[in-house]
């Protein structure tokens, strides 16, 4: 996983929406692992994560400390941690909140549903 700061999430969402006003379909989503760093479902969360990361394409998956996203979790609303945040490119749903992540199988459904 790629970790990113604020400052390059916001700029991810940006061209993601300018994209979407030049009307270009298929842009892919921003998908981010929300973590603190003493979080032990956090840690469980990325374990299963990483496994999820090797069947998925290279870059797909990023990761952030939400300590240090205070703006962007209180605008996404963004409840508890672990959690993955996907921002896709649909005006009706905008995004989208997996906050539990019991296997696998369940990331790897999700990650796969917002890449669609």
């Amino acid at each position: 996983m790629i970790a990113i700061s604020e400052r390059e999430f916001k700029e991810r969402l940006a061209w993601q929406q300018q994209l979407r006003k030049q009307g270009r379909n298929g842009v892919q989503p921003v998908i981010v692992f929300l973590h603190t760093p003493f979080c032990g479902t956090c840690k469980a969360a990325r374990k299963m994560l990483e496994v999820a990361e090797a069947m998925l394409p290279d870059g797909v998956l990023l990761e952030s400390d939400v300590n240090f996203l205070p703006d962007l979790v209180q605008q996404l609303q963004v409840r508890s941690v672990p959690a993955l945040l996907a921002v896709t490119d649909h005006d009706a749903e905008p995004y989208k909140i997996l906050y539990r992540m019991g296997s696998v199988q369940d990331i790897l459904s999700f990650v796969r549903g917002v890449m669609r």
